[in-house]
């Protein structure tokens, strides 16, 4: 299968992205948007099967992370930044008829810049474990945290009253969190992309974001588009797991608000259930996007 890789000059910084097949039989691209901020495009290419049967994916490292790492500049990591690089994107690849596949942040990019950009030529949307509200994310966060236990909830409350994130039981307890809820730690048996060495864009994480998934306190603390799901016209599909940071309550609220919506539930899935339950996951994904194109 044909790979293509290139950098896209932007804001002075070079954008890296990944393209693979081709496009045939009127097949739209699928572009990838990955998570974090600064999580990497690696994951999404677990999913290069799905260009078997002619459909072009694009993928990319948002700036700030990966191959497009920048570091010393907090002043960029704002949702803005992000959209307008996805923007240029589409016009550098001449992108003009798409689906978009957002991931956890990446949705978040992906309802922002349907809501407030209009943007031409979308033919569906797919929300991956994603969210609608900071503040709601976090409610279910700390929610879920409650059924840590007690010696395990009073860490994270004092790694939170001292802010030290550094703290080894902090660390281990926030690791069996992620694991629990998100994906396990990649060891020598996990798909290569999975355990590939990167370049986390731990500031952009940390600015846009904060410290931890359970404590949004960055540029992002008040992003809130529930009241404006309304406006995406676009069909979208919903995909989650039920043991995911995006909780089933969080879905609920997109799919409720959402005029043109599917929601798939995945029963064996954490956050990234096209890694959990991949056959199932890449059976409902292709087919969603060949009754949408």
């Amino acid at each position: 299968m044909k790979v293509t890789e290139g950098y896209m000059p932007y804001l002075g910084y070079q954008t890296y992205y990944r393209v693979v097949g081709e496009n045939t039989g009127g097949k739209k691209p699928l572009v990838l948007i990955h998570g974090g901020p600064g999580s990497t495009h690696n994951y999404f290419e677990l999913l290069d099967d799905y260009a078997e049967d002619g459909r072009m994916l694009v993928m990319y490292d948002q700036i700030g992370c990966g191959k497009s790492a920048v570091t010393g500049r907090p002043d960029l990591w704002h949702q803005e930044t992000w959209i307008e690089e996805l923007i240029a994107l589409r016009e550098h690849l001449g992108l003009d008829e798409v689906h978009l596949l957002g991931q956890s942040w990446g949705g978040m990019l992906t309802i922002a810049y349907l809501c407030d950009y209009s943007p031409k030529g979308i033919a569906s949307a797919v929300f991956s474990s994603t969210l609608p509200s900071s503040q709601l994310w976090k409610q279910e966060q700390r929610r879920m945290i409650t059924f840590m236990t007690e010696e395990e909830q009073a860490i994270i409350r004092h790694a939170e009253e001292t802010e030290d994130y550094d703290n080894p039981q902090y660390l281990a307890v926030n690791a069996k969190y992620m694991v629990r809820h998100a994906t396990d730690e990649p060891d020598e048996h996990s798909p290569e992309p999975l355990r590939r060495k990167k370049t986390p864009g731990t500031e952009a994480y940390m600015t846009a974001w904060g410290p931890n998934e359970y404590s949004p306190t960055g540029t992002l603390k008040d992003f809130n588009y529930v009241d404006k799901l309304k406006d995406i016209n676009v069909p979208v599909l919903l995909t989650s797991g039920t043991n995911d940071l995006s909780t089933p309550l969080i879905n609920k609220v997109m799919y409720d608000a959402l005029p043109n919506a599917r929601w798939e539930l995945f029963a064996h899935s954490r956050h990234m259930p096209f890694v959990d339950e991949k056959e199932l996951y890449k059976k409902i994904l292709l087919e969603w996007l060949n009754q949408h194109d």
